[in-house]
């Protein structure tokens, strides 16, 4: 998201979204590990409606579905993004410990 929001100061934001657009699966990795900012929340939205029925998306996050609304801090924003992710997506919840605490010998 940083990297887009200094190709639209540059001017140069149409050319990175059709970077993104042509690629067949975009990862979204940690998603909404920190709340999207005012610039941040049109971006992704772009992104989401450009993919949305046309291409995959994978989303990863540590923070469940149900305070994604309150991550992307704008309730009209957030019903249009939520609206395209979560109704049509295949949810995967995970549980247990982490794999990295496991690896390391901090399981309690």
């Amino acid at each position: 998201m940083g990297n887009l929001k200094v190709a639209k100061a540059k001017g140069t934001l149409e050319v990175e979204l059709r970077k993104i657009e042509r690629c067949p699966l975009l990862i979204l990795d940690d998603l909404f590990l920190v709340p999207l900012d005012p610039k941040e929340r049109p971006l992704l939205l772009d992104i989401i409606e450009d993919r949305h029925g046309r291409k995959s998306i994978v989303v990863t996050s540590q923070l469940p579905v149900s305070e994604w609304y309150d991550a992307i801090g704008d309730p009209t924003a957030a019903d249009a993004i939520l609206d395209r992710i979560v109704h049509s997506a295949h949810q995967i919840e995970l549980t247990g410990e982490s794999v990295r605490k496991m690896k390391t010998g901090r399981v309690k």
